[in-house]
């Protein structure tokens, strides 16, 4: 294979895990007003989901008041029944491209649905979220691309996916999966995005759901759009009330109407984790600690005759409640709530609770809070760009769900509540193709800055958005801030870049395997190389000592004067050079530098250039002394067991090359399955791919060969 004409590098096959009745509202998305005026509702923009296929008969995809596809739309429909000019066109890639690109799973429904869903009346998920559903770009158009299954995705099907969305003339591509940080040069999504990049097509994609640990986050090309995930202002309420008169505020998905709020025993098994039920449990309510799936726990505790149960947080998931369907009457409460229950049945000789369900809730505070389970930056890959980008709705979020997937109540759900940057991802995917329909001129960089360079650092109490523990949260966990979609239409100055300047970068970092990214020759004495800090990035990581340069463009108003307000990391001065910047007509650029000296690691500020009519902030972030270079050990993702392994042989890809097996299997460490929190993967899947043959047993450490 290596002596074909235009061969770079064989890949290892990796499968890649999956990583809204209100969140329009929330987001300050109207009829008549805000960023569905001007946009459209999308009118014109192509969407291409890449995930596990989509329910094609689903209400959230009917094309009423659509436009016909417009001209430069090239792709075709797998479906037997056909598209519409909601729908219109779709592929198949997983499976070996067998069959049509229906959604078994219902992560690949329910993130098309809020990315670009259409209207639809009197919807309702468990009882709760009651209103009217719509995506965030409801006329919009959509082509799916089936990458996924229930097992994860595969690199190769992800590659092939992303190339052929490029074909077809989509104009933003929506990625809720990812995997563990690698080299670009091994990332087929990274590769892939890239060439979407040059076509002009803005790719915006997971930042994972492995948080709150500090360098967990993936998809950290500075060409892709990378997602956090944050709560919204509603609460599916549940009130504990102890025997004592003390009430605990919980949420639930599960919320009876034939439960009553009665007073009854309260037990905490011995193990916490209510894995093994030790006590008699029948007509009680059970306390359990978040451990095991939930969804089991509750099924052994409706076995066991028990009235309810009470889920606790963690240290870890702290204040963030992510909701399942228990199938039973249930709360989850907070860790700060999760103390005080236990306190009391600990010191309680009969202890009793009560479980009052007060259903949907709006205008909870504060909000947004990110999520504990949304991966955080630094990013491992390319440390001198601040990663996430950008927050985005992604907790307890209500989107399109096909009615046959699932067991029990999910059977006959046609929308579902699930969480995970899966979830936040589609709401940024929209709210793009709302800032193309609006501009259509502007580059996939354009829309990135306007996005970043208007979000929101404060929550809807006017305080610092918080995170899982409720302390102020940093850039590395939500990136520049939260999407403010309004704003992001009307930036007044961008932060462009072009795919020179991402190969400048990439010359710069890596010096080689460059072109194993771009897929064709490059040389970098020609081309140049920038160090990190220098790319014309929105957001600024610069080590005490140091000075970049930054252009900015002016896509506002002609003659309009910006002045800098610096909020300067702890510690540190930040000298900007010059202090004014005066635009005399529209798409003029001009040139400043910062400077940091002092300051602490880990320290954040914001840059802020001021007009009379707009406001346009950059993070400033010092960074912390775990950032690790590229090409470090910690960044290898083919890290060799030093024990006996035994594998089977991977699959690997080439571009667009179709599965060739390989001769040498490594024992890799990452076990991927699908990632957004509820997506019906039960269990890790292996890296390796369904059709690899088995191999013998290999004895190897690290070092040897």
């Amino acid at each position: 294979m290596a002596k074909k004409p235009g061969f770079l590098r064989a890949y290892p096959d990796r499968l890649i895990p999956l990583l809204t009745t209100h969140t329009p509202d929330f987001l300050g998305l109207h009829q008549g007003r805000g960023l569905w005026q001007p946009s459209g509702l999308g009118k014109g923009v192509i969407i291409g989901i890449l995930d596990t296929g989509l329910h094609a008969t689903h209400p959230s995809f009917n094309d009423d008041g659509m436009p016909p596809p417009p001209s430069k739309w090239k792709g075709s429909c797998g479906f037997p029944a056909g598209c519409n000019n909601k729908l219109i066109g779709a592929k198949s890639f997983s499976n070996s491209g067998v069959g049509a690109p229906d959604d078994e799973v219902g992560h690949g429904t329910h993130t098309a649905s809020t990315a670009a869903g259409n209207f639809v009346q009197k919807v309702e998920s468990f009882g709760l979220a009651n209103g009217t559903s719509a995506g965030m770009a409801p006329h919009a158009h959509l082509a799916i691309y089936k990458v996924c299954d229930a097992d994860g995705c595969s690199g190769s099907d992800i590659l092939a996916g992303l190339d052929e969305a490029v074909k077809d003339g989509v104009d933003v591509l929506s990625l809720s999966l990812g995997a563990a940080s690698m080299p670009f040069y091994l990332d087929p999504i990274a590769i892939g995005s890239f060439g979407a990049t040059e076509k002009g097509i803005l790719v915006i994609c997971a930042g994972g759901n492995n948080g709150p640990i500090a360098s967990s986050v993936s998809n950290e090309a500075p060409w892709i759009l990378t997602v956090s995930a944050s709560s919204v202002d509603r609460n599916f309420r549940s009130i504990v009330t102890l025997g004592n008169g003390e009430q605990l505020y919980g949420e639930s998905l599960n919320q009876p109407k034939s439960f009553k709020p009665s007073s009854l025993p309260l037990v905490y098994p011995k193990d916490g984790t209510c894995a093994i039920l030790d006590a008699k449990i029948t007509g009680k309510v059970v306390m359990c600690d978040v451990a095991g799936r939930e969804q089991d726990v509750a099924a052994g505790i409706k076995g066991a005759g028990g009235a309810a149960v009470i889920f606790l947080n963690d240290q870890i998931a702290d204040y963030s409640i992510v909701l399942r369907d228990h199938e039973l009457p249930s709360s989850k409460l907070t860790v700060e709530d999760a103390s005080k229950i236990k306190k009391y049945v600990n010191t309680t000789r009969k202890p009793t609770a009560s479980i009052t369900f007060n259903g949907t809730v709006l205008g909870v505070s504060p909000a947004p809070v990110v999520t504990y389970f949304s991966s955080r930056g630094p990013s491992l890959q390319t440390p001198g760009i601040l990663k996430p980008d950008i927050s985005g709705p992604g907790l307890n979020i209500m989107a399109a769900w096909p009615a046959q997937v699932g067991s029990g109540n999910d059977g006959a759900k046609t929308f579902n509540i699930i969480s995970g940057t899966s979830m936040a991802t589609p709401h940024l995917s929209g709210i793009a193709a709302l800032i193309k329909s609006a501009h259509p001129d502007w580059s996939p960089a354009a829309i990135k800055s306007a996005i970043m360079t208007t979000s929101d650092v404060a929550a809807n109490n006017r305080k610092p958005i918080l995170d899982e523990k409720h302390l102020p949260a940093s850039f590395f966990a939500m990136g520049a801030g939260h999407v403010n979609p309004s704003k992001a239409a009307d930036p007044g100055l961008i932060y462009d870049l072009d795919v020179d300047d991402y190969i400048r970068y990439l010359c710069g970092l890596l010096k080689g395997n460059v072109g194993e990214i771009v897929r064709r020759d490059i040389s970098c004495y020609l081309f140049g190389g920038i160090s990190e800090a220098d790319l014309n990035y929105p957001s600024i990581v610069l080590r005490p000592g140091s000075t970049v340069s930054r252009t900015v463009t002016n896509v506002g108003k002609a003659n309009e004067v910006y002045k800098v307000e610096v909020e300067a990391p702890k510690g540190a001065n930040v000298t900007v050079t010059p202090p004014i910047l005066e635009f005399s007509k529209v798409k003029e650029k001009k040139n400043f530098t910062v400077r940091v000296t002092g300051g602490q690691s880990g320290a954040e500020g914001n840059l802020r250039w001021v007009s009379g009519r707009h406001v346009v902030r950059s993070p400033i972030v010092i960074p912390p002394a775990l950032a690790t270079s590229p090409g470090s050990s910690a960044t290898n993702p083919l890290t060799l067991l030093s024990a006996v392994c035994r594998v089977t042989v991977p699959s690997y890809f080439l571009s667009r090359a179709r599965r060739t097996q390989a001769l040498v299997a490594l024992c890799d460490l990452q076990q991927l399955s699908l990632s957004s929190l509820d997506s019906g993967a039960t269990n890790p899947t292996s890296l390796l791919s369904s059709d690899s043959d088995t191999a013998p047993t290999i004895c190897t450490t690290p070092g040897s060969t």
